[in-house]
Formats: structure tokens, sequence, C-alpha cells
């Protein structure tokens, strides 16, 4: 797993590593040069080219002085913006803007919006220089007044660490932002740049090594890479039978939703899982038969609406003594007698389980409660039902989702993934897994059944919980990238859970 630095942490691993002799301007310097490199690739060379650098305070604006510098030696033609009275400056970005004068030919001017925009209309390249991974808020004044001007310009820009204007711990935007072709940072990605809206300003990502100790970068967010969803995917054994590679129960669907239990039960068979039983109403059973021919079969008694009946407990509960997980709560209604019968199951359960959207739901306003258990959980929901359990409000998740999902995982003691794009996975001691694999085709009703189901079947064959959630959502929404390539806009749930196996392939191939 690749580690993702809040500004919190970025800070620190600066610090200490100083602290082990490596100095600040030693720092300065490599990060300057690997941005002057990225902004040659971006040009294809130096010779006839234009290069504009835009500075702000602080070392974000010193590395830009550096990137200047050897943009000049190279046989750029190279203008540096200041956005900040160079006697205001510090070290040891103070003496890298002295060290301009070292190198003909580049000219250094103070900020004014309208030569900054004749100077980008002639560049072949730009460097956002302008705040780096600490800042939070809306850019103003001249400081909006050029993030303006670099993203009307033609020339792409190369970003220094993080986009200026992004926030470096949620990736908010509240204003203006720098939308940046390639964003170079150091030591590890920056959480800000990763989530959404940061990660669609970053453009392509590029981390540089510029000396920071290994054992220093740590992190509290992790990127679920390929290598690790290769390692956490069971292998069957050669001489294994169906039990041996996972036993999972699914209760979904009520008479008017049927369509829930098959896409789990389905999606569960694909990620490898060797027995699935579906549990639902009685009355729901024929048509959730029709679809499928691998699954078992658990009827359960039901309510006058067709749903599942609170009593429905004690023979579910029998069930999973025989069970390894458990998938409870698409299409169920939120009725109060299956909403009853969902937290009893969710208290009792012997084994690990994943609740969603109706299981989620028969929690509204009392998300404390799931804490109140027996096994260990995953809880998935999205936007809508994640407000429904906290209170928080969708705008208020949406300013800080990776402080919200902690919350709730701490709270619950449970796995918390908290669907979107980025999809988020917290654990209760507060580490997070960041999954960076999706597509709009994942937009369309069905495709959170498709995931419920994954997670599910490998719980079932001994994932933990954590690393089943976080191989899952990968896998999901490898799947759904493919859908979409094949089907575009027109990309169902049903799409998206033929091309698992296609996503497995590419984990099994690297």
């Amino acid at each position: 797993m690749k580690p993702a630095l809040t500004p919190a942490e970025a800070s620190t691993l600066d610090r200490e590593t100083q602290e082990r002799g490596v100095e600040a301007d030693v720092l300065m310097e490599r990060a300057g040069r690997a941005v002057a490199r990225a902004a040659r690739d971006l040009t294809g060379g130096s010779y006839g080219r234009r290069a504009v650098v835009v500075c702000g305070k602080g070392n974000n604006g010193g590395d830009g002085l550096v990137a200047a510098r050897h943009l000049g030696r190279s046989g750029m033609r190279t203008t540096v913006v200041l956005l900040e009275d160079p006697r205001e400056l510090r070290e040891p970005a103070a003496t890298n803007a002295r060290r301009l004068d070292e190198v003909p030919g580049i000219r250094v001017r103070t900020f004014h919006q309208a030569s900054l925009k004749r100077e980008l209309a002639r560049a072949d390249v730009a460097v956002d220089a302008i705040f780096g991974t600490g800042f939070r808020g809306m850019p103003e004044d001249d400081w909006a007044a050029a993030i303006a001007s670099l993203n009307r310009a033609a020339a792409p820009i190369v970003a220094v660490d993080i986009p200026s204007g992004v926030n470096g711990t949620t990736g908010v935007v509240e204003g203006e932002a720098v939308r940046a072709r390639l964003t170079v940072t150091f030591g590890a990605v920056k959480l800000g740049a990763v989530l959404m809206p940061g990660a669609e300003h970053a453009g392509n990502v590029r981390v540089v090594d510029i000396g920071f100790p290994d054992d220093l970068v740590r992190a509290h967010a992790w990127l679920t890479e390929p290598s690790d969803v290769a390692a956490w995917l069971p292998a069957r054994d050669p001489d294994t039978h169906k039990r041996a590679s996972g036993v999972l129960v699914v209760v979904a669907a009520s008479r008017a939703m049927t369509g829930a239990a098959r896409l789990i039960a389905l999606a569960a068979g694909r990620v490898g899982t060797g027995l699935i039983t579906v549990a639902a109403p009685e009355g729901a059973m024929p048509q959730i038969q029709a679809g499928l021919t691998e699954p078992t079969f658990l009827p359960l008694p039901e309510t006058t609406e067709g749903t599942v009946a609170a009593e429905a407990a004690a023979p579910l509960l029998e069930r999973l003594e025989g069970a390894d997980a458990l998938a409870i709560g698409p299409g169920l209604t939120t009725s109060e007698p299956t909403a009853a019968f969902v937290r009893e199951t969710v208290r009792s359960s012997p084994v690990p389980l994943v609740l969603d959207a109706d299981g989620l739901n028969a929690f509204t306003g009392d998300g404390g409660a799931l804490q109140d258990r027996q096994a260990d959980a995953v809880l998935t929901p999205h936007v809508g039902e994640f407000a429904r359990l906290t209170g928080v409000k969708p705008r208020d998740l949406d300013a800080d989702r990776p402080a919200h999902v902690r919350a709730l995982a701490e709270q619950t003691g449970a796995v918390t993934l908290l669907k979107g794009s980025r999809t988020l996975i917290a654990q209760p001691d507060g580490r997070l897994f960041v999954n960076v694999t999706g597509s709009p085709a994942l937009a369309t009703a069905g495709t959170g059944d498709v995931l419920t189901g994954m997670i599910g079947g490998l719980l079932a064959r001994g994932v933990p919980p954590p690393e089943s959630a976080a191989a899952a959502a990968y896998l999901h929404g490898l799947a759904g990238v493919f859908a979409g390539r094949d089907l575009a806009e027109g990309a169902l749930a049903g799409d998206v859970l033929e091309r698992i196996p296609e996503a497995l392939a590419q984990m099994e191939g690297g």
C-alpha cells in the first residue's frame, strides 16, 4: 500500500528529516529540480520553450524558485512571477530568490494580472508554486486572480506538491483552484490530491524521492494497490470442497424488491464463495429462485406486506451456526417488524457480517447501537444512509469525508466503507484505506448490491473485514471501469457483475 499524507503528517516528515541531518535547503533543491524536470517532460525539451513560474510564499514558493533556476539553466526562457514581496521571503526561499541572478535571462516580475496573462499567452508550460499542502479555505485577491489566470491559459500546468486552492486534508475546493496537467509531490502523495474533487485538479501525480527516510514516512491513510488485493485474495487448495471455500448467507429482498438478492448471491459466487444460501420472505422466493440456480434457499416468515417478519430471526440465527459470513440489508424495506429483525440479527450473529441499505436504515438515528453485537461487521453506507445513521448532513459530510467516516467507525467499532468517488474504508483505530478505482458506470441501481455480495463473499472466505472491504471496493471499481469501457452509460449492475472475473484476472496478472 502507498501512504497518503495529510498536511500535518507531511510537516512532521519534513521536520524529522531535518532532525536527521538533511537540511531544508537540500530538500528544497531536490524538490525544485524534480519540478523543473517534469516541466521539461511536458514541453518535450528546453530549446525554444518558455516557462512561467508563479510563486507564493513559504517552502512551496521556494520550490518554485529552484525550479525556475533549473529551467533557466536548461535553456528555457523563464519568467518568475512573485505574489509575495521578495523581502518578506523566509529561508531557504529567500536565498533561492537571490540565486536567480546566477542565471542570465531569467526575468522576475511582481504579480500583475494583465502582465501574467501576457506571459502565460506565450508560455509552453506553467508552474504553480502558490500554496502548499497546508492551505485551507478560499483564495482571495491577487492569489485567486493568479490561479484564475493559470487556469485560463493554454499552457499545461505543473503543480508543486498539490494544486493551489485544494485542501490538503480533504480534497475540498472552496474557490479558485489550479487545474494541473501534472502534480509533482515529494516523498508520498498528499491525501487532498487523491480525494475528490482535489484529484480532478491534480491531473497525473508523480511522486519523487527527495531524501525522506522511509522509516519516517508515517500515515493513517493508504492507497489500495493491485499488489495488495492480489495478496489478500485467498487461493483454493487443490483438494478443497465447497464449504471450505466459504459459506455465505444472504438476507435480502421483499415481495416488491427481489433483484438485490440475486445480485448479491451472484457477486459472492464470482469472488469464489463456495456455498451461498439466500434467505428471503417466503412469498418472494419463487421469483428469486427463478433467477438463481447455484444457491440454496431459506424461506423466512413474512409480514402481510411481504417483508421479513420479526420472528424470522430465530430460524436465520440457527442457519448461521453453519455459515462463515452474513450479507444483510438490500431490499428488505424499512417496515418496523423487519427493522426489528435486522437489529436482532446484527446483535446476535455469530459470524462476520456486511450491513447495507435497509440493514443500515434499521439503525436510523441510533448508529451507536451497532456496537452491540458479537461479531465483526462491515458497514457500507452511501451519503444518504450515512446521514440517517449519524445525523451528519450530506453537505457537512462532503466537507471532511475522512474525519466523518473515521468517527463512525470508531463509534460503532465496525469497519465503515463510505461509498463515493473516492470510496473510503475506515477502521475503528483510525486507519483509512482509499480506493481509487471506479467509473461513472457504477452510478446505476444495483451496483451497491454487487459490492455487498463481493464483501460478503470475501468475509466468508476468511479475509479479515478491512481487507475484504478494501479488496472488494478495488475489484468492484475495476469491474465498473470495464463495464463503462464496453457499454458507456448503458452499463447495468449485471454488466458490472459479469466483469468481476476480468477484474480478478487483472490482479493475477499484476
